[in-house]
């Protein structure tokens, strides 16, 4: 059964959910669980014409935010960060501007969801006229209406990062309708949308993992993919641990196989080899702040460089993208 679902999702058939189901299922280290992954990995590079990204994001501030997402090391609850800090103007171009020099195939400006509209956009103008206008820029902000999807899109970005995440409304402030409404207000000014299915943790069911890839599925994005939660230290989360990035592996393939050949994307976060030989074809350097990082620069933390992401493809055997993003600039 294992091996005609995994031929009906490599033949372009959208799979069911219990297709999804049963490939989540799988046992990890079996026979089929080898052959989801390599199945994954064929698609993922049929999906992209072999090429893999690398994307990356600027973080803007921390603060102690009142949607207290349980897994963020932002949320007021967690008092990890108990004041705001925020990084200047110039400090934001030339984070961006490094990493435009360093390779990225795009660049992301990222803040929390309470920070202030007008000061993402105005922080955003300057790093846009700091780039060449070839580079691709997406957002990664709060939801948002339609008025200001049309102010984010006349900043100049194409696109954002935007998901419903594992225990949304349950584990976050945020209701899940709240996330899909602005999944509508970007489409409506004719953003591409990235998302993926996290964070990950060891206590989420088959069916949760199956509910969010479909959503995942169904808001048409350029990328999906599957990302583990990383522990912040000394909260309820922790107790949970993480999840392997063996395991992750296989969750990401499933994720892959159950999204059709349009969706050329397939993330996994934090980056590593055995995702991206599983067949994750974009991973994130990260500079500033993090959410998933308790301090206040994640450089040289738990941010990668551009660098350190083209080798862990490379050493999955992905051959790196050159130039602006194929994915948002589809």
């Amino acid at each position: 059964m294992i091996r005609d679902i995994i031929t009906k999702s490599l033949d372009g058939t959208m799979l069911t959910k219990e297709d999804i189901a049963s490939l989540f299922k799988v046992p990890l280290f079996s026979e089929e669980s080898a052959i989801i992954i390599s199945a994954s990995r064929k698609k993922s590079e049929s999906a992209s014409s072999g090429l893999a990204e690398v994307h990356a994001q600027v973080g803007l501030n921390i603060a102690p935010c009142p949607k207290n997402c349980a897994f963020c090391a932002f949320a007021a609850k967690n008092k990890v960060f108990t004041e705001k800090i925020e990084i200047s103007v110039d400090e934001a171009v030339q984070k961006a501007r490094q990493f435009e020099t360093d390779g990225a195939n795009a660049v992301f400006v990222m803040s929390t969801a309470d920070y202030p509209f007008e000061k993402f956009i105005d922080i955003s103008q300057e790093i846009r006229k700091s780039l060449r206008s070839e580079t691709i820029l997406v957002a990664n902000v709060g939801d948002f209406t339609k008025e200001q999807a049309k102010k984010l899109k006349d900043t100049g970005f194409s696109g954002i990062y935007h998901a419903v995440r594992l225990g949304e409304g349950r584990d976050t402030n945020i209701q899940v309708e709240t996330r899909l409404e602005t999944f509508r207000n970007a489409r409506e000014v004719g953003f591409s949308l990235g998302t993926c299915v996290e964070p990950v943790g060891n206590e989420h069911s088959v069916e949760e993992l199956v509910e969010k890839t479909i959503i995942t599925r169904d808001a048409k994005p350029v990328y999906s993919g599957s990302a583990r939660r990383i522990p912040i230290p000394n909260t309820k989360m922790a107790e949970y641990g993480i999840v392997s990035e063996a395991k992750m592996a296989h969750i990401l393939a499933v994720v892959r196989l159950a999204l059709g050949y349009d969706i050329p994307g397939n993330c996994t976060h934090e980056p590593n080899v055995i995702g991206a030989a599983a067949g994750a074809n974009l991973l994130w350097a990260e500079a500033g702040s993090n959410p998933r990082d308790t301090e206040k620069e994640t450089e040289g933390k738990r941010g990668m460089t551009v660098r350190d992401c083209i080798r862990v493809l490379e050493e999955a055997e992905w051959k790196v993208l050159q130039g602006p993003s194929k994915f948002y600039g589809a």
